[in-house]
């Protein structure tokens, strides 16, 4: 049976015949310009959502026919066997279950509109976290990489980032860590260090206008959360931190928040829906949303972001979540829906590098 599972390539996506460039630029009708509408989504395990949801979110992105769209929280487990290193940009097949799950997978990639995009992964070594990026075959990137450190070629812990360069810009796709209840190694202490590298990293890009989307993990403004008092206020098991910034629903504290607003200012960064919707909008102004059952119901935050260089401000065409409602109509199964982003092409007489 191993024989019909063969390695997948460095793209991780399941490969016809080789073309030559010119075949490939043909199939897809030699259109090499740059991508100027996409998607980001943390679809909370691509697995199950292939297995439940796979036919609703086919008919969106055929819909909005995105050039790029970022997956955050893929929850597949990277290649190699138990005790060996492990290959994050590939998926794992060395059991007849991984198989099985990676078979399911790729069929649902290769099947319309998917097809017609190249698929990168960034795994982490179990069934957690993880990124996915798939660019449209006509739209390439001319390098991809899996790092916050621009000089080391292996994947950040966890597959937590790809970054796609283009011509005229970068393309980074992220799932931050969560910033978790309490003083411990593993919960604000991560997330400090995660703030700290990601202001230091993206000060490091500006050599070119970025796109920065994905589940950042954080709602920036009380406008981005439906019920600030209840997020401000909550806590897990009674636990207060001994400091009063470090309190409340993790994504919500003062501290994440202050240092979310740092790197968009040293960044030079636009939020670019709140740079179109000014105003809070209870129905569709939130990405994230509470269990429909629980003290959870009806609470939502905006926590996944299209975040653009200044120099794209008066490109943004839209920006929108696709989701709405208490019962999070166009989540697709996940407790994320979908964001899309649309820029205007650059004018002929701008030079935005």
């Amino acid at each position: 049976m191993k024989r019909f599972f063969k390695p997948i390539e460095k793209d991780g996506s399941a490969k016809k015949p080789a073309l030559s460039a010119k075949q490939e630029d043909a199939d897809n009708g030699g259109n090499k310009k740059e991508p100027l509408k996409f998607v980001t989504w943390n679809a909370n395990s691509l697995l199950l959502r292939v297995k439940n949801n796979w036919p609703e979110f086919s008919k969106f992105v055929s819909a909005l026919d995105p050039d790029v769209i970022a997956i955050q929280e893929v929850r597949m487990p990277a290649a190699g066997s138990k005790g060996t290193p492990k290959n994050p940009g590939e998926l794992k097949d060395d059991t007849s279950s991984s198989r099985e799950e990676k078979q399911i997978l790729l069929r649902a990639l290769s099947s319309p509109p998917f097809g017609s995009y190249r698929i990168w992964w960034s795994l982490a070594d179990s069934k957690y976290a993880g990124t996915a990026l798939l660019v449209k075959k006509c739209v390439q990137p001319i390098k991809v990489s899996f790092s916050l450190d621009r000089t080391a070629s292996k994947h950040e812990p966890d597959g937590r980032v790809i970054l796609a360069e283009f011509e005229t810009f970068r393309l980074l796709n992220t799932y931050a860590p969560n910033n978790g209840w309490k003083e411990e190694e593993n919960s604000f202490q991560r997330r400090r260090k995660w703030d700290k590298r990601m202001l230091e990293f993206i000060v490091q890009l500006s050599d070119k206008p970025l796109i920065w989307c994905g589940d950042l993990n954080v709602s920036h403004e009380e406008i981005d959360v439906s019920h600030p008092e209840f997020f401000s206020a909550a806590k897990q098991n009674g636990y207060v931190p001994p400091n009063k910034e470090d309190c409340g629903q993790p994504g919500f504290t003062l501290n994440e928040r202050k240092r979310f607003g740092s790197i968009l200012r040293e960044g030079k960064l636009i939020d670019a829906y709140r740079f179109l919707h000014k105003e809070k909008d209870m129905e569709h102004g939130f990405s994230w949303s509470g269990h429909p059952i629980g003290k959870y119901r009806g609470k939502r935050m905006r926590i996944d972001y299209f975040l653009v260089s200044e120099k794209f401000k008066d490109r943004i065409v839209s920006c929108e979540m696709h989701g709405q409602g208490i019962e999070l109509q166009g989540f697709y199964g996940s407790d994320h829906c979908p964001v899309s982003l649309e820029l205007s092409p650059a004018s002929s007489d701008s030079k935005e590098s």
